[in-house]
């Protein structure tokens, strides 16, 4: 992996760095087939998507060494904590290696930070059981910086791997000043940074990438990685797998 703040010119690199994302609600196997035969043909980092898709994923993707990421409390982060942690040990069960999951954001405004510490360690326990990598989603959009701060604190105190700047489904995705932000927060402490939501060019990888993102959440992987290429590529379907 770059290291933080070195942006990549190969675009194996870049690939490395790209979480494959598809979590729209009608996204249907056959599309999360396509995903996958799509991130095999680029070595993308993982591809990221809903639980109820987890096990296929598994089944698509065997043989290779891609990460399984899926999400949890999405998109809302307003599942009990209970619940966020048992949807993500059946998600670790069914052959998810990443976890994101979203934080209580309302607890968060309330400034019940030791709430929303407790919420992100019952996750990272069952992602460490697991041997899982736990990124904690902040919901940028929805925080001042003094609460995106606290969040940062709060993934620290938990123990998580990443915070991520974004679920995609809330009214704006990632900025490089909120890139930079959470990464002058967590980098001294060796959790990493994932910006997702709205990056859709080689340039807004690059700009996320300079910021302090060591990985990025984006459905627009494989025209990014064209983008560094230089050459339009042939779509992958499910028929590719």
């Amino acid at each position: 992996m770059t290291k933080s703040n070195e942006i990549p010119t190969d675009p194996k690199t870049i690939a490395g760095m790209i979480d494959h994302t598809l979590l729209k609600p009608e996204a249907t196997r056959v599309d999360i087939k396509a995903l996958c035969a799509e991130a095999r043909i680029d070595a993308f980092a993982s591809v990221c998507i809903n639980p109820v898709f987890v096990a296929d994923a598994k089944e698509f993707l065997a043989g290779s060494d891609l990460d399984i990421c899926t999400v949890v409390g999405f998109p809302l982060g307003t599942h009990l904590t209970d619940v966020k942690a048992d949807e993500a040990a059946r998600a670790i069960e069914e052959g998810a290696t990443e976890i994101d999951m979203v934080i209580h954001i309302g607890a968060l405004k309330g400034r019940d930070v030791l709430y929303v510490e407790r919420d992100i360690a019952a996750v990272v326990e069952v992602c460490r059981n697991g041997g899982a990598l736990c990124k904690v989603i902040i919901e940028t959009c929805l925080l001042t910086d003094d609460e995106k701060v606290r969040a940062c604190e709060a993934a620290i105190g938990a123990g998580a791997d990443f915070v991520k700047t974004s679920t995609g489904f809330s009214k704006g995705g990632a900025t490089v000043e909120d890139v930079a932000l959470m990464y002058s927060v967590v980098n001294s402490a060796g959790l990493s940074v994932k910006a997702s939501g709205g990056i859709r060019t080689l340039a807004d990888f690059n700009a996320m990438v300079g910021a302090g993102a060591s990985r990025i959440g984006a459905s627009a992987g494989v025209s990014i990685v064209e983008e560094a290429v230089g050459v339009k590529k042939k779509k992958a379907s499910a028929d590719d797998y």
